[in-house]
C-alpha cells in the first residue's frame, strides 16, 4: 500500500532534429503508465517530458533547412512532438522545452555555483566528435564504416563518420567523482537497472574518469556560460538539468524539494550520460542524486535499432491510425521484456491485437455485460452461496492486484502486465467452466446464474481499475458500461476489487474491433 510519497518519474527529453518516431513514443508510454499507477496509488506523482533544442546538431539541421534554431525548434515542437502526447495518450504533468527562460537561467546559475566552489577549470581538448550523439567518441565507440563511408571511422550508433575537434574549452572536474560514483553503485545496487546496464555503468567508472569538456566557442546555438558569453554550454550539461530546472531548482526551493529526486528512464545509448555524469554533477552542486536510472531497450526494425537516418523509423500514427492508441501501449509494454532490445513487427502486433485485446480482453467484456442485459435486463444480480470457483476468481483479483504492483516497483512493467492478465484468462476460463448460457435454461439454477454473473462483473471492474494506465481509453469505456463510481483512472489501484459502482451496466460497443488485413 502506498504512503503517499512522491514518485517523480521523467523520460530523456528529446532532440528537435527530426520527428518521432516508435522507439521515442516507447520511453514516453512506459513513463506514463508508471505515472498513472503511482498516481492511482495514491502517491504524489509528477510525469515529465519535453524537447532538447540546443547543440550544433540542431543549428546544422535548421540552417540546412534556412530558418534559424529557434524557428526550427518552434515548428518542430508545435507540429510533431506535443502532437505526439495526444497520438499515444499521455498524462505528462510538465513538457520542458530547454529553450525556455526557466531552464536557461537556471542552468546558469547552477553552472556559476560549481565554477565559483571550484569544480570547472579552463583547458583544452582535441578528440573524435559525433555531432549526432552531440559527444566526444573513444576508440571503442567507433567502428570501420561501409559504403560511402568505407576507409573512415564512423559512430557505432549512427554509422556516420566522426569530426576531429581541438577547442579550448571550460571542463567539470568530473574525474574527481569516480570513488563517490562507485561508492553509490555499491551503496544502492539498484540505482542503476537493469543489472546488465548497472554492470556496463561500473565497468565505464573503474576504468577511470576523464573530466568532462562542458562548453563550446565554435558556434552560438546555446545556453551562455554566465562568465563568458563567448562559450555556449555543452548540450549535455545542458539538457541533463531539465530534471532539476522543470521542478524549481534555482526559483523554488519548496517545489524542488517536493518533488526531486527522480526515477529518470533512458535508452540505453544514453545511460552514460545519466547514470555518470548527471549524478557527478548533483554531487558537485550539493544536491541529491536521483532515485534511479533505469536504461531500457532498443526497439529493433529488421535486426537494427529505429533510427530515421537509416529508413527504420516508423512513426507513431501508422500504428495508431489503424489499431488505436491503447493497442500501441499495451502491445510495446506487454511484448517486449522492460529493459531488454526488442523487435517489432506488423505481424506481431496484428496477431497479439486480435488474441489478447480482441479476443482475450475485449470479448470478456462484452460477453459478461451482454449476458448481463440478456439474463438480468442489466440489472447486476446480487450473489448466492460461492462455489470454490468462485473464490477462486476472487483470489486470482487480489493477487493479481498485489503482484503487479511489486513488479511496478521494480519498474518490470512487462511483468506487471502478465499478473494482471492472468485475472483476464481467468475470468474466460471461469466462464467457460460456469456456462452461464446454460444455466439459464433452468429455472432451478436462477440463484447459481447470478453468482455466477456476479463474480464474472466484480472480476471485470477490477480489471477495468488494474489495467487503466496501460489501456486508458478502453478502460473508461468499460467503466462507463459496468456503471463504476466516479473516473475509473480516480480508483484505488492497490484496492482494485473494492471497487463499487451503480446498479445496472449500460450496452458496450466493441473495445477493440476486429481489424482485417490485406494481402
Amino acid at each position: 500500500m502506498s504512503d503517499g510519497s512522491s514518485f517523480f518519474v521523467t523520460t530523456p527529453i528529446f532532440y528537435v532534429n527530426d520527428v518521432p518516431h516508435i522507439g521515442h513514443a516507447y520511453t514516453e508510454v512506459a513513463a506514463d503508465v508508471l505515472a498513472r499507477w503511482h498516481r492511482q496509488r495514491g502517491d504524489d506523482t509528477w510525469f515529465l517530458t519535453g524537447t532538447d533544442e540546443h547543440g550544433q546538431k540542431i543549428l546544422r539541421t535548421a540552417t540546412a533547412n534556412g530558418v534559424t534554431p529557434q524557428e526550427w525548434a518552434d515548428k518542430l515542437v508545435e507540429e510533431s512532438w506535443k502532437p505526439l502526447l495526444e497520438t499515444i495518450d499521455l498524462s505528462n504533468d510538465d513538457f520542458i522545452r530547454t529553450t525556455e527562460p526557466r531552464h536557461e537561467e537556471n542552468v546558469q546559475k547552477f553552472l556559476q555555483h560549481l565554477y565559483d566552489t571550484g569544480f570547472i577549470y579552463t583547458g583544452e581538448y582535441e578528440g573524435y566528435y559525433c555531432v549526432g550523439c552531440e559527444e566526444y567518441k573513444q576508440a571503442g565507440d567507433l567502428v570501420d564504416g561501409s559504403g560511402e563511408y568505407a576507409g573512415q571511422r564512423v559512430c557505432a550508433i549512427h554509422s556516420k563518420p566522426v569530426e576531429l575537434l581541438h577547442e579550448k574549452n571550460y571542463f567539470f572536474k568530473m574525474s574527481a567523482f569516480a570513488e563517490q560514483l562507485l561508492a553509490l553503485y555499491e551503496e544502492r545496487p539498484d540505482f542503476v537497472q537493469p543489472e546488465s546496464a548497472r554492470n556496463e555503468v561500473l565497468a565505464f567508472v573503474r576504468s577511470g574518469l576523464d573530466d568532462l569538456s562542458i562548453s563550446r566557442s565554435s558556434f552560438d546555438w546555446g545556453v551562455k556560460v554566465p562568465w563568458d558569453e563567448s562559450h555556449v554550454v555543452y548540450v549535455w550539461f545542458d539538457a541533463l538539468l531539465n530534471y532539476v530546472t522543470a521542478v524549481g531548482y534555482g526559483q523554488d526551493e519548496a517545489e524542488f524539494e517536493r518533488r526531486w529526486p527522480a526515477t529518470h528512464l533512458v535508452g540505453k545509448d544514453i545511460l552514460r550520460f545519466h547514470a555518470v555524469i548527471w549524478p557527478a554533477m548533483l554531487m558537485a552542486a550539493g544536491l541529491p542524486v536521483p532515485h534511479r536510472v533505469f536504461g531500457h531497450g532498443w526497439l529493433l526494425v529488421g535486426g537494427e535499432k529505429m533510427s530515421k537516418s537509416k529508413l527504420t523509423g516508423i512513426a507513431p500514427t501508422q500504428i495508431t491510425d489503424t489499431f488505436g492508441s491503447d493497442a500501441f501501449r499495451y502491445y510495446f509494454l506487454r511484448a517486449i521484456s522492460f529493459g531488454q532490445d526488442g523487435s517489432f513487427s506488423w505481424e506481431d502486433l496484428h496477431a497479439r491485437y486480435t488474441s489478447e485485446l480482441a479476443n482475450g480482453f475485449g470479448n470478456l467484456a462484452s460477453r459478461v455485460i451482454a449476458m448481463v442485459s440478456r439474463y438480468c435486463d442489466g440489472v447486476i444480480p446480487a450473489p448466492g452461496a460461492f462455489s470454490e470457483a468462485d473464490v477462486a476468481i476472487q483470489a486470482i483479483e487480489r493477487t493479481a492486484t498485489a503482484t503487479a504492483s511489486i513488479a511496478i516497483d521494480r519498474l518490470a512493467i512487462h511483468e506487471a502486465i502478465h499478473e494482471v492478465w492472468t485475472l483476464v484468462d481467468g475470468l474466460n476460463g471461469y466462464i467457460t467452466e460456469q456456462e452461464p448460457w446454460a444455466l439459464a435454461k433452468k429455472p432451478e439454477e436462477r440463484e447459481r446464474l447470478e453468482t455466477v454473473l456476479y463474480t464474472a462483473v466484480r472480476g471485470l471492474g477490477t480489471l477495468a481499475v488494474l489495467l487503466s494506465p496501460v489501456l486508458p481509453k478502453a478502460t473508461a469505456k468499460l467503466w462507463t458500461a459496468l456503471g463504476g463510481d466516479g473516473a475509473v483512472q480516480d480508483q484505488r489501484i492497490d484496492h482494485a476489487w473494492e471497487w463499487s459502482g451503480a446498479a445496472s451496466v449500460a450496452p458496450l460497443e466493441a473495445l477493440f474491433p476486429r481489424i482485417e488485413t490485406t494481402e
